[in-house]
């Protein structure tokens, strides 16, 4: 999951490669889902080097029996706020108990991540990466956006830094409470100081666009600031409320809209003719008891879906893409093909990369072995791990 610590390659020795082979069913996500039946994988270093039938394997250094398993590429979770301090568990249980979701417990995580120490934070970030990992997950984005300070929105993405490659400057998630009665003096300092203390450390720059956040106006100002910085941006769009934000995230030119729950017509007509992503985050809806986006309409209309887990620790806090891929199929009308490659090549096409999410000769070997002989088990049984062995950059788990 772009790990700058780098490992092993899958032989376990450096320049030695690796054919996998009996896979029962590998999807390749190329082109499609790229499904192929009694199938094998070489890896060379870090890359795929060959996928194709088994009889027509090349050699390799080493051997590896699936015995007869399906293959997967690496799930691609490409939403995620995992540097934070504390947890919002009773929050959980009063939504639970009836209480509606605001977004405001968001406050309560900014004051314990600001009062953490470098260590605490960090652990908490490794913990849910290996977590993720585990559950088939290779790349994963890693947003701030629990500091809202200078200093603290420039710690969080330097420690993201250390997990992932794909880090997002979200100072733009709420205003601070020492902002409260100013917030256009907060949209101030996020887009001078706290930008360029962030910049150096993040690829993205996201707005929390939505009810009780930031409006059209501000967000455009945001967007448009972390642009001229060298950031690209990507927009938490229509999860409250129906409001301008998808419409706003294509015309900045947007990698991806995230949430997309409240949308009319227009959104989807703006989505489906541009390269923005829709992003869609189902374990939010089930842990506020919001209703689901409308995948179906989504991908019948031709635009380009993906999915993530928004592991947060107010509305969301799930590592697992196996469980979202389940929620999407059951909850939001998705196929089982659909929702995987969502939650694959979608997920890539959301952080603009072509080198994951894919099996394929020059593609990173990032890739999940299941527990079971087809990817359709992973909604067929769920809950249930059927992550039996991950590879990331050619190196076992």
């Amino acid at each position: 999951m772009s790990d700058p610590t780098g490992g092993e390659p899958a032989s376990g020795k450096p320049g030695l490669s690796l054919v996998m082979t009996n896979i029962g069913e590998l999807v390749t996500n190329d082109p499609e889902l790229g499904v192929l039946t009694d199938a094998a994988v070489v890896v060379e270093g870090d890359r795929i080097a060959w996928a194709g039938p088994m009889r027509d394997a090349p050699a390799a250094d080493e051997r590896l029996d699936a015995g007869g398993a399906a293959v997967i590429p690496g799930f691609v979770d490409s939403h995620a706020h995992l540097v934070f301090a504390g947890d919002r568990a009773a929050v959980f249980a009063a939504r639970m108990n009836g209480e509606p979701y605001t977004g405001g417990g968001i406050r309560t995580t900014v004051a314990a991540t600001r009062a953490a120490d470098d260590d605490t934070l960090r652990a908490g970030a490794r913990r849910l990466v290996d977590e993720a990992r585990r559950q088939g997950t290779t790349t994963i984005e890693i947003k701030s956006g629990y500091g809202l300070t200078v200093e603290d929105e420039a710690r969080s993405l330097r420690l993201a830094r250390e997990l992932s490659d794909e880090t997002t400057f979200l100072g733009a998630h709420v205003v601070p409470a020492e902002y409260a009665d100013d917030p256009d003096g907060y949209v101030r300092l996020l887009c001078g100081p706290m930008l360029a203390a962030a910049a150096p450390h993040a690829k993205w720059i996201d707005v929390f666009c939505d009810r009780g956040a930031f409006d059209a106006d501000q967000t455009r100002e945001i967007l448009t600031a972390g642009a001229a910085a060298g950031l690209t941006p990507r927009l938490h769009a229509n999860q409250l409320v129906p409001g301008p934000g998808v419409r706003l995230a294509v015309e900045l030119g947007a990698a991806s809209a995230d949430h997309c729950t409240h949308l009319g017509d227009a959104d989807v007509d703006a989505l489906a003719g541009s390269g923005t992503v829709a992003t869609l985050l189902p374990g939010a809806e089930f842990s506020t008891r919001s209703p689901y986006p409308d995948a179906r309409r989504l991908l019948d209309a031709g635009v380009t879906v993906a999915l993530a887990t928004d592991c947060n620790p107010g509305s969301s806090y799930t590592s697992s893409m196996p469980f979202c891929l389940a929620l999407a199929v059951r909850e939001m009308r998705m196929t089982p093909a659909e929702a995987l490659w969502a939650a694959t090549a979608g997920g890539a096409r959301a952080l603009r990369r072509d080198d994951i999410g894919v099996l394929r000769p020059g593609a990173r070997a990032d890739l999940a072995v299941l527990d079971a002989p087809s990817y359709l088990h992973l909604a067929y049984r769920p809950g249930v791990p059927l992550i039996s062995t991950v590879l990331h950059n050619g190196v076992p788990q």
